[in-house]
């Protein structure tokens, strides 16, 4: 539903080659402190100013978080880039080591996304991405652990990215889990590499489906005309989000290239176009042909220039902002902004975009319906968003 803009702040575009927009650039970061449980500051409050729907409440801190999900008791799993999975207590005044993973962190990889099993209540399954090098360079994983008492043990691999390349951007490694409960989709970024978006043997720059064992379960159809048996959808960039609505429709969002974020549905069989289209050009200046010019190719939802560096998405489902019900909502990095997407049905158009004040590395909802932020970086905040009173 579109709702007036409350405070629509334009997003600053910084014009780093190689990180969609200046998001992910090296050295934002500090490396991930030691494995051990650590007590968190009291929440503080924040007075919320201009025409912001919400009051802010810091909840506790982290150094470079980039995932966090809810467990049924109300506690969180957040992840932070150097390989630290966090167990965090409901109201933040406690913190203790889940698991400590072995990853390569340098540039934009690490400990990614966190996400539980849809069978989580009698499976106590764990689901995490994250970066390593191996054979050939760098790659992201998907794997997948058991919560037992505050730990997460037995964590496996499930599934690896194809080929591992050299670099280290443009991971991605987002994780949704589908409605019918027997498959879950994964993000490979192109890796800075542009052409592998469209290669067809290659994983990268695709949106994958796999079963929860971590089978290929890509589009017959692409699967039938050659393509690695895990690709759903191809042509992508950075996506670093990815989340059902209420209606079984994926969304996604990635960072473009110098311009050019964009929020996609994400459908079977689909070529999203880049490197061959975009919204944005080449950091070099060199011009990407437009979407326009390529009917045959799927065009995004909405597309942002300025950009606003897209971080996690979440399709909004509670009931403290009825108003924003069925809404997409994206942290926003070089932005420093809450954003969101008011969606109808299968379109979407730019909704608000809120200033935050700091990178927004990671979007969540609580399980009350309170929206949950995670900045990026060192000392990064923890932050739980509620309505105005």
């Amino acid at each position: 539903m579109m709702l007036p803009f409350h405070a629509l702040i334009p997003a600053a575009m910084l014009l780093v080659a190689c990180n969609g927009g200046g998001a992910d650039a090296p050295g934002t970061v500090s490396p991930a402190p030691t494995a051990t449980p650590t007590p968190t500051p009291s929440p503080t409050a924040t007075t919320p100013t201009g025409g912001v729907p919400f009051a802010t409440r810091e909840v506790a801190t982290f150094n470079a978080p980039w995932a966090m999900t809810f467990l049924p008791d109300g506690r969180m799993l957040v992840t932070e880039k150097g390989g630290t999975l966090v167990l965090v207590s409901a109201d933040g005044s406690q913190k203790t080591t889940a698991a400590t993973i072995p990853v390569d962190s340098a540039g934009q990889g690490g400990l990614m996304d966190v996400v539980l099993a849809p069978d989580f209540a009698s499976s106590r399954r764990v689901y995490l991405s994250y970066s390593v090098a191996g054979d050939g360079g760098k790659g992201v994983v998907l794997a997948r652990g058991v919560l037992d008492g505050n730990r997460v043990t037995g964590i496996s691999e499930l599934f690896r990215a194809t080929p591992f390349v050299s670099g280290d951007g443009h991971y991605s490694g987002r994780i949704a889990f589908a409605p019918d409960g027997q498959h879950l989709f994964f993000t490979n970024g192109e890796r800075q590499k542009f052409d592998p978006a469209q290669d067809p043997k290659a994983t990268l720059g695709k949106v994958l489906r796999l079963t929860l064992d971590g089978k290929p379960a890509g589009d017959p159809g692409l699967t039938a005309k050659g393509f690695h048996p895990a690709v759903w959808s191809y042509g992508h960039r950075n996506l670093l989000g990815i989340a059902f609505d209420a209606q079984g429709n994926l969304w996604e969002q990635e960072m473009g290239p110098k311009g050019g974020d964009e929020v996609n549905l994400i459908l079977p069989g689909r070529n999203y176009g880049y490197p061959l289209v975009s919204e944005g050009d080449h950091y070099d200046g060199r011009p990407i042909p437009r979407h326009s010019t390529r009917p045959d190719l799927e065009a995004p939802k909405v597309a942002w220039n300025p950009v606003i560096s897209p971080g996690g998405l979440i399709v909004y489902s509670g009931k403290l902002f009825p108003q924003y019900a069925g809404d997409l909502f994206i942290g926003g990095l070089s932005s420093e902004a809450l954003v969101r997407v008011d969606v109808n049905g299968t379109n979407a158009a730019k909704g608000d975009q809120w200033p935050m004040n700091a990178r927004i590395r990671e979007v969540e909802e609580g399980p009350d319906g309170a929206i949950w932020v995670l900045q990026d970086g060192s000392n990064a905040k923890l932050l739980k968003l509620t309505p105005r009173s």
